[in-house]
């Protein structure tokens, strides 16, 4: 019988962390927010109300600009507690906000945020129908798990968390590459305005850049990612693997990192 060999699936580089943000409501906030990530190098996904943002502000042509290099996902158009309203109704929000957002930005969008934290069985299971692969929710658990459900996705922690630091030293000292970690920040940028603290997220941002194990992504990269490497094809035997997906994809082998390249057989 052929030697068994231990084999990882791995993020991007053969990384096992990632660090991933997600912001609600497009407030003008936002753009202060885009900087402090752009300035110290980390990802976030950006969750919009597309029928708000066209009352207040009469169009959408800027979010492209505003938030290039970062994820926009839906947060339905008119920010309802969606659990109170008629199936269709809820159809019709998360719909009317993709289609905007796409409209303006010239891509697809394919995650959302529960607006108020708001879902149920019910609005879990319509979500595929309208296109949504994700939907994150307002629970945080103060770990470093994986999502098990990502129309459930809950985050490690709200930017208010006191222990927001130690978490991120904690992350910061994860080592055992047997493992996936994710360190999963949630808010809303027009919190630091009202609590006076921006200081929070600049220091914590600088304390998790520059990090040559984490990968620094958006929600929708991590989704995307793992659902390739679950279609990542492997031999019994262990000694190569055939990737079908767009993208290339990381595993170790033995302890060796190796990228599978898209559309290609690797062997190891």
């Amino acid at each position: 019988m052929d030697e068994l060999r231990v084999i990882y699936t791995c993020f991007p580089g053969g990384k096992h962390k990632v660090l991933t943000f997600s912001y609600d409501d497009g407030r003008e906030e936002d753009e202060r927010l885009v900087e402090i990530f752009n300035k110290y190098g980390v990802k976030g996904t950006f969750n919009l109300n597309a029928g708000l943002l066209l009352k207040k502000q009469g169009g959408l042509d800027k979010i492209g600009e505003l938030y290039k290099g970062h994820e926009v996902a839906c947060h339905t158009a008119l920010h309802p507690t969606i659990e109170r309203c008629p199936d269709e109704q809820v159809l019709r929000q998360v719909l009317k906000d993709r289609a905007l957002l796409e409209k303006a930005l010239g891509y697809m969008v394919r995650g959302l945020a529960y607006p108020n934290g708001s879902y149920n069985d019910r609005i879990v299971d319509m979500l595929p129908y309208t296109g949504i692969v994700y939907g994150r929710t307002v629970h945080s658990t103060g770990g470093f798990a994986m999502p098990e459900d990502y129309l459930r996705w809950k985050a490690t922690a709200h930017h208010n968390n006191p222990e927001l630091m130690k978490l991120g030293e904690q992350f910061n000292g994860l080592y055992k590459t047997q493992y996936l970690y994710m360190m999963y920040v949630w808010g809303h940028s027009y919190e630091f305005t009202d609590r006076n603290n921006w200081k929070v997220i600049e220091s914590f941002c600088k304390l998790m850049s520059g990090k040559e194990d984490i990968w620094y992504a958006t929600n929708i990269e991590i989704y995307d990612y793992m659902a390739a490497a679950k279609n990542l094809q492997v031999s019994v035997n262990g000694d190569m693997a055939y990737n079908p997906s767009a993208m290339d994809i990381w595993l170790e082998v033995d302890h060796e990192k190796i990228c599978c390249k898209s559309g290609q057989i690797t062997r190891f």
